[in-house]
């Protein structure tokens, strides 16, 4: 095992969980055990919540223009440690060397946003009588529960950490039990930057420590990330229980491909859209609609697909449970009528034989009723579809139950706004393979991707992780009484 046990940490400390039962963690690149994760109890979850209950009062209280100086530092360190956070991130969760350091790229851009929030914040002052003053200012909520997935360690964390604490909320971090390695240094990073004790926590876990966080009275927020079957009953659950939840689930994103459109970049866009991360990301491309006569820009996908090589430039899938899962998905296909142009099944990669890969898949004549084309894959697959017109497209990419991303490769500017008007998606892209928008605008999608209001990140956010408080004050008695008073 190269690592110590992973623990929690609670008001500043890394502690044992109250638990005898461990899950290893295990390497997707070479089946090397890397650690083991405690799955916690609801006692560690209720230790955790009394430190941040404790260093609420003070750091809500504390201005905001001081709390973000501890994410200017942050973001000073994450930068100081991206190799060695990049390295880590690729260990427990397989992507990349080059994918990992995005991933701590799009961290420190995240952090940079929250240290503009003082800017954002500022609330609103209004003389709106005479003598009579209406003034909103954004308030803390208190403890705030972040549940993140394992495909993105360090990024999707950072959606909500630096947010959170610096609109002085106190945080209770539930990483996923696969890819807990990240979580306790980015902890490290917060209290070398100055984060005071109890303000942001570890509870590790798994089914226990959710249900926990969604029942816990003292919680008043929570976001989530995964599945849409968890995302649902995570959401269900704690709104039951009268707290904010935010809960990003599953995609099946489509992109529409146009006769018109520039072969080359095209098949860029989608090759790396469907392969990037493995696949194990909510945008990645995993349909593509093909509108009229697209052949010519099919088979550059295809040569484009195989130049994607597993442990080089592709990394691995999460486990062998997911690999298992993913060939599943092309073998059926194939046996319903599909045809594999690539073929990504049986991949080994020398010298990480234990490692759990699954090459880049193109499957060709899919039709909307099989599960490839429906449902959320989360490996390097592409399934395609074909359609005569623009019409039948949306058709299909409207009837999924899912609403993340969409996107459309064409030269057409007036198609490319009818597409964005038309398609039931909340980020949508034009000539653009993975349509994330950029801070600050936000991150979340529709329909059964996201339950709850607002994005998680951005300035959407901010409605999110604080309440507005609103005074009127009135100070000379010569205004007199009015229907104000």
């Amino acid at each position: 095992m190269k690592y110590s046990i992973t623990q929690n940490y609670v008001n500043g400390q890394f502690i044992d969980s109250h638990t005898n039962k461990f899950l290893d963690i295990v390497s997707p690149i070479d089946g090397k055990l890397l650690s083991k994760v405690p799955l916690s109890s609801a006692v560690d979850l209720n230790n955790a919540v009394t430190a941040a209950k404790a260093a609420f009062t003070s750091w809500s209280k504390t201005p905001i223009k001081e709390r973000v100086q501890v994410f200017f530092r942050y973001k000073t360190l994450l930068e100081k440690n991206l190799k060695e956070l990049a390295e880590l991130c690729s260990e427990e969760n397989g992507k990349t060397y080059g994918e990992s350091v995005a991933e701590i790229e799009k961290c420190i851009e995240l952090t940079e946003f929250a240290t503009s929030l003082p800017q954002l914040v500022t609330g609103e002052v209004l003389e709106v009588s005479r003598g009579v003053e209406c003034r909103t200012e954004h308030v803390a909520l208190g403890v705030v529960a972040s549940i993140v997935p394992f495909n993105f360690p360090s990024m999707v964390p950072n959606w909500t950490i630096p947010n959170a604490i610096a609109l002085g909320n106190c945080m209770i971090l539930k990483p996923s039990e696969k890819v807990p390695l990240s979580c306790a240094k980015i902890a490290l990073l917060l209290k070398e930057a100055g984060l005071p004790d109890g303000v942001f926590n570890i509870v590790n876990g798994g089914i226990e420590i959710v249900e926990a966080i969604c029942d816990h009275p003292d919680i008043e927020a929570v976001s989530f990330v995964g599945s849409t079957k968890v995302a649902k009953i995570v959401y269900q659950r704690s709104t039951s229980n009268y707290k904010r939840c935010l809960a990003l689930g599953g995609a099946k994103n489509h992109l529409m491909v146009l006769p018109d459109a520039i072969p080359a970049m095209t098949a860029q866009n989608v090759a790396a859209s469907m392969s990037g991360c493995a696949g194990q990301r909510c945008m990645a491309a995993s349909a593509m609609i093909g509108v009229g006569n697209v052949d010519h820009i099919i088979e550059k996908i295809c040569d484009e697909a195989r130049k994607i090589i597993p442990g080089e430039n592709l990394g691995a899938v999460i486990n062998k449970e997911s690999q298992f899962r993913i060939e599943k998905y092309i073998t059926e296909a194939e046996q319903q009528g599909a045809k594999i142009l690539v073929d990504g099944r049986n991949t080994k990669v020398k010298g990480k034989e234990e490692g759990t890969y699954v090459g880049p898949t193109v499957i060709d004549f899919v039709t909307p009723d099989m599960a490839v084309a429906t449902e959320e894959i989360f490996g390097p697959v592409i399934s395609i579809m074909r359609t005569n017109t623009v019409d039948e497209a949306l058709a299909i990419e409207n009837s999924n139950p899912y609403g993340n991303a969409a996107s459309v490769f064409t030269q057409n500017g007036g198609m490319a706004r009818y597409i964005i008007d038309k398609a039931s998606a909340g980020m949508i892209g034009v000539n653009v393979g993975v349509p994330v928008p950029r801070e600050p605008f936000s991150f979340g999608g529709w329909n059964e991707s996201k339950f709850g209001v607002g994005d998680i990140t951005g300035k959407s956010s901010i409605e999110f992780w604080t309440q507005l408080k609103k005074s009127t004050t009135k100070w000379n008695a010569e205004a007199g009484v009015n229907w104000m008073s």
